[in-house]
Protein backbone atom coordinates (compact mmCIF):
# COMPACT_ATOMS: atom_id res chain seq x y z
CA UNK A 1 0.00 0.00 0.00
CA UNK A 2 1.48 3.38 -0.97
CA UNK A 3 2.10 5.83 1.93
CA UNK A 4 -0.55 8.44 2.53
CA UNK A 5 0.25 11.90 1.27
CA UNK A 6 0.92 14.30 4.12
CA UNK A 7 -0.77 17.65 4.08
CA UNK A 8 1.55 20.52 3.26
CA UNK A 9 1.74 22.44 6.54
CA UNK A 10 4.52 24.78 5.46
CA UNK A 11 2.00 27.52 4.64
CA UNK A 12 0.68 27.62 8.21
CA UNK A 13 3.71 29.25 9.86
CA UNK A 14 4.10 31.65 6.93
CA UNK A 15 0.48 32.74 7.27
CA UNK A 16 0.89 33.10 11.03
CA UNK A 17 4.02 35.22 10.51
CA UNK A 18 2.21 37.50 8.06
CA UNK A 19 -0.67 37.92 10.48
CA UNK A 20 1.73 38.76 13.29
CA UNK A 21 3.52 41.34 11.14
CA UNK A 22 0.20 42.90 10.14
CA UNK A 23 -0.84 43.10 13.79
CA UNK A 24 2.47 44.71 14.75
CA UNK A 25 2.13 47.19 11.91
CA UNK A 26 -1.35 48.13 13.04
CA UNK A 27 -0.23 48.57 16.65
CA UNK A 28 2.70 50.71 15.49
CA UNK A 29 0.30 52.91 13.50
CA UNK A 30 -2.02 53.27 16.50
CA UNK A 31 0.94 54.17 18.73
CA UNK A 32 2.21 56.75 16.24
CA UNK A 33 -1.24 58.34 15.99
CA UNK A 34 -1.56 58.44 19.78
CA UNK A 35 1.93 59.83 20.25
CA UNK A 36 1.46 62.44 17.52
CA UNK A 37 -1.78 63.65 19.04
CA UNK A 38 -0.35 63.54 22.55
CA UNK A 39 2.77 65.46 21.56
CA UNK A 40 0.93 68.36 19.95
CA UNK A 41 -1.41 68.54 22.93
CA UNK A 42 1.54 69.32 25.17
CA UNK A 43 3.67 71.56 22.94
CA UNK A 44 3.66 74.80 24.90
CA UNK A 45 5.79 77.94 24.78
CA UNK A 46 5.87 80.82 27.27
CA UNK A 47 6.23 83.41 24.47
CA UNK A 48 5.99 83.64 20.69
CA UNK A 49 9.78 83.73 20.66
CA UNK A 50 10.08 86.76 18.38
CA UNK A 51 9.66 90.51 18.62
CA UNK A 52 6.25 91.48 17.28
CA UNK A 53 6.02 94.72 15.29
CA UNK A 54 4.16 97.45 17.14
CA UNK A 55 1.04 99.29 15.96
CA UNK A 56 -0.66 96.17 14.56
CA UNK A 57 -3.65 94.61 16.27
CA UNK A 58 -4.35 91.60 14.00
CA UNK A 59 -1.77 88.82 13.94
CA UNK A 60 -1.69 85.49 12.13
CA UNK A 61 0.42 82.61 10.89
CA UNK A 62 0.87 80.62 7.69
CA UNK A 63 1.52 76.87 7.68
CA UNK A 64 2.16 73.89 5.45
CA UNK A 65 3.17 70.25 5.81
CA UNK A 66 6.43 71.37 7.43
CA UNK A 67 4.50 72.18 10.61
CA UNK A 68 3.18 68.58 10.62
CA UNK A 69 0.03 67.89 12.66
CA UNK A 70 -1.23 71.02 14.39
CA UNK A 71 -3.36 71.33 17.50
CA UNK A 72 -5.56 74.17 16.29
CA UNK A 73 -7.35 74.57 19.62
CA UNK A 74 -3.99 75.29 21.28
CA UNK A 75 -3.18 77.78 18.52
CA UNK A 76 -6.46 79.58 19.10
CA UNK A 77 -6.09 79.68 22.87
CA UNK A 78 -2.51 80.96 23.02
CA UNK A 79 -2.23 84.53 24.25
CA UNK A 80 0.88 86.52 25.07
CA UNK A 81 0.03 89.77 26.83
CA UNK A 82 -2.79 91.14 24.64
CA UNK A 83 -1.84 89.28 21.42
CA UNK A 84 -3.80 86.32 20.07
CA UNK A 85 -3.60 84.77 16.61
CA UNK A 86 -6.61 85.73 14.53
CA UNK A 87 -5.95 84.07 11.18
CA UNK A 88 -4.04 81.26 9.48
CA UNK A 89 -3.17 80.89 5.81
CA UNK A 90 -2.70 77.26 4.83
CA UNK A 91 -0.81 75.77 1.91
CA UNK A 92 -3.19 73.87 -0.34
CA UNK A 93 -1.45 73.06 -3.61
CA UNK A 94 1.70 73.41 -5.69
CA UNK A 95 2.13 73.32 -9.45
CA UNK A 96 -0.39 71.42 -11.57
CA UNK A 97 -0.86 68.33 -9.42
CA UNK A 98 0.66 68.49 -5.94
CA UNK A 99 -1.53 68.76 -2.85
CA UNK A 100 -0.14 69.54 0.60
CA UNK A 101 -0.67 66.36 2.66
CA UNK A 102 -1.78 68.36 5.71
CA UNK A 103 -4.13 70.70 3.86
CA UNK A 104 -7.47 68.95 4.32
CA UNK A 105 -6.91 68.46 8.04
CA UNK A 106 -5.63 72.02 8.56
CA UNK A 107 -8.48 73.48 6.52
CA UNK A 108 -11.11 71.63 8.54
CA UNK A 109 -9.56 71.92 12.00
CA UNK A 110 -8.73 75.63 11.78
CA UNK A 111 -12.35 76.34 10.89
CA UNK A 112 -13.58 74.17 13.78
CA UNK A 113 -11.30 76.09 16.15
CA UNK A 114 -12.82 79.39 15.06
CA UNK A 115 -9.68 80.75 13.39
CA UNK A 116 -10.17 82.77 10.21
CA UNK A 117 -8.60 80.64 7.50
CA UNK A 118 -7.10 81.20 4.07
CA UNK A 119 -5.54 78.93 1.45
CA UNK A 120 -2.56 79.48 -0.83
CA UNK A 121 -1.10 77.93 -3.96
CA UNK A 122 2.68 77.73 -4.46
CA UNK A 123 3.32 78.83 -8.04
CA UNK A 124 5.72 76.94 -10.32
CA UNK A 125 6.76 79.31 -13.09
CA UNK A 126 7.51 76.53 -15.60
CA UNK A 127 3.94 75.18 -15.41
CA UNK A 128 0.79 76.42 -17.10
CA UNK A 129 -0.94 79.02 -14.93
CA UNK A 130 -4.49 77.95 -15.76
CA UNK A 131 -3.78 74.30 -15.00
CA UNK A 132 -2.24 75.32 -11.70
CA UNK A 133 -5.42 77.24 -10.92
CA UNK A 134 -7.48 74.14 -11.71
CA UNK A 135 -5.40 72.14 -9.24
CA UNK A 136 -6.02 74.76 -6.56
CA UNK A 137 -9.74 75.10 -7.22
CA UNK A 138 -10.21 71.35 -7.17
CA UNK A 139 -8.89 71.15 -3.61
CA UNK A 140 -10.17 74.34 -1.96
CA UNK A 141 -13.83 75.10 -1.32
CA UNK A 142 -14.20 78.60 0.08
CA UNK A 143 -17.03 79.66 2.36
CA UNK A 144 -18.26 82.91 3.83
CA UNK A 145 -15.73 84.38 6.26
CA UNK A 146 -12.65 82.86 4.62
CA UNK A 147 -9.74 84.97 3.43
CA UNK A 148 -9.45 85.40 -0.35
CA UNK A 149 -7.39 82.87 -2.33
CA UNK A 150 -3.65 83.48 -2.29
CA UNK A 151 -1.02 82.98 -5.00
CA UNK A 152 2.50 82.48 -3.62
CA UNK A 153 4.94 83.51 -6.35
CA UNK A 154 8.58 83.85 -5.33
CA UNK A 155 10.71 81.85 -7.81
CA UNK A 156 11.24 82.08 -11.58
CA UNK A 157 12.63 78.57 -12.16
CA UNK A 158 14.62 80.12 -15.01
CA UNK A 159 11.57 81.56 -16.76
CA UNK A 160 11.88 85.06 -18.23
CA UNK A 161 9.87 87.83 -16.57
CA UNK A 162 7.35 88.22 -19.40
CA UNK A 163 6.43 84.54 -19.41
CA UNK A 164 6.28 84.45 -15.62
CA UNK A 165 3.80 87.33 -15.55
CA UNK A 166 1.75 85.73 -18.33
CA UNK A 167 1.25 82.54 -16.33
CA UNK A 168 0.64 84.46 -13.10
CA UNK A 169 -2.10 86.41 -14.90
CA UNK A 170 -3.62 83.16 -16.16
CA UNK A 171 -3.82 81.80 -12.59
CA UNK A 172 -5.29 85.01 -11.20
CA UNK A 173 -7.89 85.27 -13.97
CA UNK A 174 -8.98 81.64 -13.59
CA UNK A 175 -9.30 81.78 -9.79
CA UNK A 176 -11.06 85.14 -9.75
CA UNK A 177 -13.44 83.95 -12.46
CA UNK A 178 -14.30 80.78 -10.53
CA UNK A 179 -14.63 82.32 -7.06
CA UNK A 180 -15.76 85.86 -7.81
CA UNK A 181 -13.04 87.04 -5.41
CA UNK A 182 -9.88 88.95 -6.28
CA UNK A 183 -6.90 86.85 -5.09
CA UNK A 184 -4.05 88.09 -2.92
CA UNK A 185 -0.50 87.92 -4.27
CA UNK A 186 2.23 86.80 -1.86
CA UNK A 187 5.89 87.48 -2.57
CA UNK A 188 9.01 88.93 -0.98
CA UNK A 189 10.24 92.48 -1.40
CA UNK A 190 13.15 91.68 -3.73
CA UNK A 191 11.09 89.42 -6.00
CA UNK A 192 8.38 92.04 -6.22
CA UNK A 193 10.84 94.75 -7.25
CA UNK A 194 12.55 92.52 -9.83
CA UNK A 195 9.55 90.84 -11.48
CA UNK A 196 6.16 92.19 -10.41
CA UNK A 197 6.55 95.91 -9.79
CA UNK A 198 4.22 97.90 -12.00
CA UNK A 199 2.05 94.87 -12.72
CA UNK A 200 -0.98 93.38 -10.89
CA UNK A 201 -1.42 96.54 -8.84
CA UNK A 202 -5.18 95.90 -8.62
CA UNK A 203 -4.53 92.80 -6.49
CA UNK A 204 -3.96 92.96 -2.72
CA UNK A 205 -0.34 92.32 -1.76
CA UNK A 206 0.98 90.12 1.04
CA UNK A 207 4.69 90.85 1.33
CA UNK A 208 7.51 89.03 3.09
CA UNK A 209 10.32 91.11 4.55
CA UNK A 210 12.23 89.96 7.62
CA UNK A 211 14.42 91.80 10.13
CA UNK A 212 12.35 94.97 9.89
CA UNK A 213 10.97 96.50 13.07
CA UNK A 214 7.99 98.52 11.87
CA UNK A 215 7.00 97.76 8.27
CA UNK A 216 8.33 96.22 5.05
CA UNK A 217 10.47 98.43 2.85
CA UNK A 218 8.18 98.67 -0.13
CA UNK A 219 6.46 101.67 -1.67
CA UNK A 220 3.35 99.83 -2.83
CA UNK A 221 0.38 99.43 -0.49
CA UNK A 222 0.04 96.03 1.16
CA UNK A 223 -2.58 94.18 3.21
CA UNK A 224 -0.40 91.68 5.06
CA UNK A 225 3.23 91.51 6.10
CA UNK A 226 5.13 88.31 6.84
CA UNK A 227 7.69 89.68 9.26
CA UNK A 228 9.28 86.52 10.69
CA UNK A 229 9.73 82.83 9.94
CA UNK A 230 10.92 81.92 13.44
CA UNK A 231 7.85 82.21 15.65
CA UNK A 232 6.69 79.70 18.24
CA UNK A 233 3.05 78.73 18.73
CA UNK A 234 1.39 76.34 21.15
CA UNK A 235 0.35 73.11 19.48
CA UNK A 236 3.00 73.35 16.73
CA UNK A 237 6.40 71.68 17.09
CA UNK A 238 8.37 73.58 14.46
CA UNK A 239 9.01 77.26 13.81
CA UNK A 240 6.15 79.21 12.23
CA UNK A 241 5.84 82.20 9.87
CA UNK A 242 4.26 85.22 11.57
CA UNK A 243 2.19 87.90 9.86
CA UNK A 244 0.29 91.07 10.61
CA UNK A 245 -2.71 92.61 8.88
CA UNK A 246 -2.35 96.24 7.84
CA UNK A 247 -5.53 97.67 9.30
CA UNK A 248 -8.13 97.41 12.01
CA UNK A 249 -10.84 94.81 12.60
CA UNK A 250 -13.31 96.62 10.32
CA UNK A 251 -10.83 96.59 7.42
CA UNK A 252 -10.02 92.94 8.13
CA UNK A 253 -13.67 91.89 7.98
CA UNK A 254 -14.10 93.77 4.72
CA UNK A 255 -11.32 91.65 3.19
CA UNK A 256 -13.09 88.37 3.95
CA UNK A 257 -15.28 86.50 1.48
CA UNK A 258 -18.89 87.68 1.94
Amino acid sequence: MPPKKRKNNRLVPIFALLMALAALGFLAWVFWQWRSTRDIQFVRYPEFGIALPARYSIHGIDVSRYQERINWTAVRDMQVQDVKLSFAIIKATEGTSRVDPQFKRNWRKSKEAGITRGAYHFFIATRDGKKQAENFLKQVKFTTGDLPPVLDVETTNGVVAFELRKQVAAWLDAVEGATGVKPIIYTNVDFYKNYLQGFFDAYPLWVAHYLEAHQPRISRSWVMWQHSEKGRVNGIRSRVDFNVFNGDSVAFRSLLIP
